[in-house]
This record gives structure tokens, C-alpha cells and sequence, in this order.
């Protein structure tokens, strides 16, 4: 079909452009290349890993494409109309987790689904966004990030940013911690509004904007100094990261639910991470401003 084949083009594109730019920045390591295919032909993949390097110590830039017979229940459960269809779903998605706890994680994917069945029309929809996840705050990264975002989603309407950052507040939203795994950005889901070609673009907007909005955050931390009581703080965090993505990520749930490749689903976990019993935070600290101040929801482009 000729939608799945413009969307799997620019996805190809966008993932190689991805790890040429940030594998540039890491001089120790660069991404290992794995081409994957479901035994029962109805899925295949370019997964490509990072890890042990100077910048990152793993990461993922993940495509893939999967079809099938019958919906999973992460899919039905929210869309009835959608049981008994055949799908495919395709996309890329990605997790970064730096070394330098003043680097964040950041996390992005876009995304095209479509549900067929004979004789009736096609269901499709577009989904992604990027959403930063930082361990030590910085205001101004905060506001660059945010402000690429006010960006991405500006030439289709003035009300688009706002929504879609309400979304992506609301989505990374831990709710047995009553906190949020980060500062945001962009979430956007079931898009279809419009028709493909506006949709498509959309989608390819905020792709584009992912390396715009992360990578200069990332050149201005390289450098930055840190001590093992630092380094601790970021293992205990990541624990938020893992729990989030284990527990109530929708695109985790589905992957699995679809019989998909478990080894690139789970990239996005982290290397090591800590949990602590009653970990407890120094008041007035560094440490205790990310979820002070840092993780409550605001305009940060104002």
C-alpha cells in the first residue's frame, strides 16, 4: 500500500539520520547495526544499539514493521472497532541514556498504524512525539527544548503545541508516585484528522525537530564535571524511567501484546539503576529541585 511505503521511506531516513548525528558525538562508541525478522514473516526491523561510549551509555534507535491477524488487547481495548482486523504497524522509536547525570534521558518515536478488512475502509492513524527526561535541571535547556517543540507543531496552528504538550504532560504522568517522569514535550496519538498527506507531515515535523531540540542540550553538558554522589542520584532516578516504561508505556504494552521482538522493545531500559528503600533527598539540594520544581508541569516557552 502506498501510505505504508511513503511512511516506511522517510522512517528509514529519519533513523539513519539519528545515529549519524549522535553517534558523531560519541568518540568512544557508534551504533551497532541488527536486522531482525519475525519467523513468521509478519514483522522485520533495523535495530541499531549504542552503549559503552564516552556520551551514552546505551542507547537505541529502533524501526520497525509489524502485521497481523488479530489486534492486540492494548489496541482493542480502546478501539472496538478495530477487532478483526487485519493491521500493520510501523515506526521508529528511541531511547538515549547519557552517562553525565546532567545530560538527560530523552525518549522519541513516531509512528503509523492502519487496520484493514475487506470491504470496508481502512483505519489509520498516526502517533509519537519526544519528551525529555532530565536527572539535574537546567532551566534554559528546559526552555530549548521546549520552545523547539512551539516550533515543530507551529505551521499547523497556534492551538497544536498546547495540546500536544498537555498530552505528553498528562501521558508521562507516574501515577503511583504522583509524579512526572520528566519535563515533557510532545505526545500526540490517533491522528488522522485532516487526511493522510497533513498527518504525514505533522509526523515528519516532529521527527525533524527531534535532533534540533536534543542535540545542542547534549553538546553543552559534555563537558560538565561529575562526582559519584551525582552518578547515584542518576541510577536511583532512572528507577522512575524503568517503572514508567515497564508498567503503564502503552507502545511497551503493545510490542509485547504483538508478539513483537522482546530485545528491542526492552532497548529502552537502562544499563543500571537503583532502587532504594525510603531513599531520602537533602533538603534545598540540586537533587531535590527535579521534583520540586523541575517535574511540575509548566509553560516553559513563556
Amino acid at each position: 500500500m502506498q501510505m505504508i511505503e511513503q511512511v516506511k521511506k522517510y522512517l528509514l531516513n529519519l533513523q539513519n539520520d539519528i545515529c549519524e548525528e549522535f553517534g558523531e558525538l560519541d568518540s568512544k562508541s557508534n551504533f551497532d547495526i541488527d536486522i531482525w525478522k519475525r519467523e513468521d514473516g509478519r514483522g522485520s526491523g533495523i535495530t541499531r544499539v549504542i552503549s559503552n561510549g564516552d556520551v551514552f551509555e546505551k542507547g537505541g534507535v529502533n524501526y520497525s514493521i509489524i502485521s497481523g491477524d488479530k489486534m492486540p488487547i492494548s489496541a482493542t481495548a480502546l478501539r472496538p472497532e478495530l477487532e478483526g482486523r487485519n493491521y500493520t504497524a510501523l515506526g521508529v522509536s528511541l531511547v538515549l541514556h547519557p552517562d553525565n547525570p546532567f545530560i538527560p534521558t530523552t525518549h522519541a518515536n513516531v509512528r503509523f498504524f492502519i487496520a484493514e478488512e475487506e470491504g470496508k475502509k481502512p483505519i489509520w492513524w498516526f502517533g509519537g512525539g519526544f519528551d525529555l527526561t532530565p536527572y539535574y535541571g537546567f532551566e534554559e535547556d528546559a526552555v530549548h527544548w521546549h520552545r523547539v517543540a512551539k516550533n515543530a507543531c507551529k505551521p499547523f496552528g497556534d492551538e497544536i503545541y498546547p495540546k500536544y504538550k498537555n498530552w505528553c504532560d498528562d501521558y508521562f504522568y507516574l501515577s503511583h508516585r504522583d509524579e512526572q517522569r520528566g519535563v515533557g514535550g510532545l505526545f500526540f496519538d490517533d491522528l488522522n484528522e485532516g487526511g493522510f498527506d497533513a498527518c504525514f507531515e505533522f509526523m515528519k515535523s516532529v521527527g525533524d525537530h527531534f535532533s534540533k531540540a536534543y542535540a545542542p542540550i547534549v553538546q553543552k553538558r559534555i563537558g560538565t564535571s561529575f562526582t559519584e554522589k551525582h552518578k547515584e542520584f542518576q541510577l536511583y532516578r532512572r528507577g522512575r524511567y524503568v517503572e514508567f516504561n515497564l508498567i503503564q508505556d502503552r507502545g511497551t504494552l503493545f510490542g509485547l501484546q504483538s508478539g513483537g521482538r522482546t530485545e528491542s522493545i526492552l532497548m529502552s531500559l537502562p544499563p543500571l539503576v537503583k532502587w532504594s528503600y525510603k531513599h531520602t533527598i537533602e533538603p534545598s539540594s540540586e537533587e531535590e529541585k527535579l521534583t520540586k520544581y523541575f517535574l511540575i508541569p509548566r509553560d516553559w516557552t513563556s
